[in-house]
């Protein structure tokens, strides 16, 4: 598979806001390692290789065990994950998957009870976030670097 664009280039005024946005969600005060997870688990339903990659290796490098991103594609399906963990990574295929979805009330109201309001936007705004930059490295075409 060939790049097809390299939109930082191409875009560099139109992908000012996007690299705002993502500053905005990472100084919102959700844990890091939550962050991680909610951003590879849309990956991972997105098919996006470039932001599973680079993901993957941000989580590993804050300290995520590789056992947890190992079985993060059946998050539940094990203990590996906290309850506030599940209630993010369910809301985070809700809204990934949200035309097949339309966000269930039940797992709104997981989100919900395991969450504030103030973090419940955070949280969103960070879904809504990966699936736009997923959705702009498969449009076009984003390669992983290769890791030794």
């Amino acid at each position: 598979m060939k790049p097809r664009l390299n939109f930082y280039q191409a875009g560099p005024k139109a992908m000012r806001p996007m690299l705002e946005l993502e500053a905005a969600v990472r100084g919102s005060g959700i844990d890091p390692k939550l962050l991680h997870l909610i951003k590879l688990r849309a990956s991972q339903l997105n098919g996006c290789a470039f932001c599973l990659d680079m993901h993957a290796h941000e989580a590993r490098a804050d300290g995520e065990s590789q056992q947890r991103l190992d079985v993060l594609s059946a998050w539940a399906e094990t203990d590996l994950f906290d309850e506030r963990e599940q209630a993010a990574l369910a809301w985070t295929e809700a809204l990934t998957l949200v035309a097949d979805t339309h966000a269930p009330d039940h797992i709104y109201d997981r989100f919900a009870a395991a969450f504030d309001e103030k973090e419940r936007v955070a949280i969103s705004l960070a879904i809504v976030t990966i699936n736009a930059w997923n959705r702009l490295a498969i449009g076009f075409r984003s390669i992983p670097s290769r890791r030794g």
